[in-house]
């Protein structure tokens, strides 16, 4: 069967007539085939989003071709029927919706199209039924959750009936509930459709349904094969800055153990297969793993940050005023990490913009180092020294054309000396691993995602603040861009940095934090411990939440008599690797 995508050799330069060209892609051959589900994984500024682009022909090659069907994409007359056979959903939905109704956004694409009426409204009703959106498709966009609105983009995709679908991050802003409703429908449209899907991740586990995945590095495809043939390599996919599910990460943790464990595992329910007949399904004699507690010193400390009672309603005073957050009670302790999980819509957001008063509440008290933010003489511009806020979406902080002015942004406000805002900007940058010399005359705007994010947690470091707050920080980065920032969280807290993490990420959070806080329906719904919050995962569940990967393993293992529900409450690979290993100790 013929590719119904063909690259030859392609290469991209960016900015090919200046100066400072970059080159994205370097020589890239690649065939994909009808009906496959292929994934593509690779670190930041790898040049996976430059390939998305050039599979529809967003991007035209500097050298080589790339063929769809049989139109070569460089034939602009022909960039209508490409368009029409790949479909394009990005990693921002608001950016990709035009309309106020959501059944008007899906009809948007047929209608450019020139399909007639009658058959509009049929794609129309079929693409909504295909992601499950019928009931609301009177609704305006803007009120939906952002799984909802991701699901609004395929469904404008498929009503342009693509033979493929590209998914360029498209789960990476979601909560738990919506990355499992996205691939969902995304699964169910290849088995069921037929429908090519080629999605970009940096989430290991949205890898292990593909046909087939590849690795890109530095703009080439560097390793290509099933998921079970790569991600037994581990060692070889850290080298090229990747990871691997936690199922698999757990698996070969045991196999370090004993050769005999099996590794070849990506699920949780294969890891429980394996163990279970490993050890022979008898149950696991060992005491529970240890838990980190929260911080006994900062339990005892008074807050630093203080919501009493807050909320806050956007538009407020007009026929549209919302709701955003209701009663929220809520306090940051100096020297804690703390974290903050809810579903997306959910008010968290929102509740952090009230702690160097970019929002002021409609209704209750916040107290920051000591100060009412609604008095007129509270401090403001020494507030917002202190807490530097991070937001989810880089690209809104940044605005200077050099990486290096970018971050000296702050520090010059205050009216540092040259030498000293210089090296203010040298630690940020060295800080979230990005060399001086080397990104200091970058243009801002052609980084990657990843590389934007840490320029803009740069720029907020060299302020050098005294609570730092991270909205989203690791969404969009790779594995090994994630690891450098949760060493620099636990670097951070070393100087004694206070810091309040916004995350969907379940396993980073269990790592890093003392405390957790739960928002649902714009309040704090759940507080406390680690242990205490993670205990809950019912609970999670109903609120659109999960719990860490290995958690899940675990109570798996719990279900099936192989541990005591005292033995599943570890929440970290290392800490499960632990306890399991004890067993794997015993037969040895």
């Amino acid at each position: 069967m013929d590719p119904v995508i063909r690259l030859e050799q392609v290469r991209h330069v960016y900015n090919a007539d200046s100066d400072a060209p970059v080159t994205a892609l370097d020589g890239v051959d690649l065939a994909v085939r009808p009906g496959e589900y292929l994934v593509i994984l690779g670190h930041n500024g790898s040049g996976k989003s430059t390939l998305a682009k050039h599979l529809n022909g967003l991007l035209t090659p500097t050298a080589g071709d790339v063929w769809v069907k049989e139109w070569n994409t460089r034939e602009t007359a022909r960039l209508r029927e490409i368009r029409s056979t790949v479909g394009m959903v990005f990693q921002t939905p608001d950016n990709q919706i035009v309309a106020t109704i959501v059944e008007e956004d899906v009809a948007f694409g047929p209608e450019n199209l020139g399909v007639p009426h009658d058959e509009i409204v049929a794609r129309v009703d079929w693409s909504l039924e295909q992601v499950e959106m019928s009931a609301l498709r009177k609704r305006a966009p803007h009120m939906l959750s952002g799984g909802q609105k991701q699901r609004i983009c395929i469904a404008g995709m498929l009503a342009m009936q693509p033979d493929v679908l590209v998914l360029d991050e498209a789960t990476a802003m979601l909560d738990p509930l919506g990355r499992k409703e996205v691939l969902s429908i995304v699964q169910r449209l290849n088995r069921e459709q037929g429908t090519t899907i080629v999605a970009i991740t940096h989430f290991m586990e949205e890898a292990v349904d593909a046909d087939r995945l590849i690795i890109m590095a530095e703009g080439r495809i560097v390793m290509q094969g099933t998921p079970r043939e790569l991600f037994a390599q581990p060692e070889r996919l850290r080298d090229l800055q990747l990871g691997v599910p936690q199922a698999t990460r757990l698996a070969h943790a045991l196999h370090e153990r004993d050769s005999a464990f099996p590794q070849a595992i990506l699920t949780a329910d294969e890891f429980v297969q394996a163990y279970a007949a490993y050890v022979d399904n008898q149950p696991l004699s060992a005491p529970p793993p240890a838990v980190p507690q929260a911080d006994a010193a900062a339990e005892g400390r008074e807050p630093i940050i203080e919501l009493v009672n807050v909320s806050h309603n956007y538009m407020h005073d007009t026929p549209l005023e919302v709701t955003a957050i209701e009663h929220v009670n809520l306090v940051v302790r100096p020297g804690e990490t703390l974290g903050i999980i809810g579903h997306t819509g959910s008010g968290k957001s929102t509740i952090v913009q009230h702690f160097n008063a970019l929002l002021s509440p409609h209704v209750g008290t916040v107290t920051v180092f000591g100060h009412d933010t609604e008095r007129r003489d509270a401090p403001i511009r020494e507030i917002r020294r202190q807490v530097g806020l991070v937001f989810q979406q880089p690209e809104t902080q940044l605005f200077e054309r050099y990486v290096g002015d970018d971050i000296a942004y702050g520090p010059r406000n205050l009216k540092l000396s040259r030498e000293e805002i210089r090296e203010r900007v040298r630690r940020a940058m060295t800080a979230v691993g990005l060399g001086f010399e080397e990104y200091k005359d970058r243009v801002t705007f052609a980084l990657s995602g990843g590389q934007k994010r840490r320029v803009a947690l740069a720029g907020v470091l060299a302020l050098e603040p005294d609570v730092l707050v991270l909205d989203e920080p690791t969404s969009g980065l790779d594995p090994a861009g994630r690891r450098r920032l949760l060493a620099l969280i636990d670097a951070l807290r070393d100087q004694g940095i206070t810091l309040v993490v916004i995350s969907h990420n379940m396993e980073e959070l269990a790592e890093i934090c003392d405390r957790l806080y739960v928002i649902a329906g714009g309040t704090t719904i759940l507080d406390g411990t680690v242990e205490e919050i993670f205990s809950r995962q019912a609970q999670l569940n109903e609120l659109g939440l999960d719990v860490p990967g290995v958690t899940r393993v675990l109570a798996l293992l719990a279900e099936r008599g192989l541990l005591t529900p005292d033995q599943a409450a570890a929440y970290t690979v290392d800490a499960a690797a632990e306890l399991l290993g004890s067993a794997i100790d015993a037969k040895l």
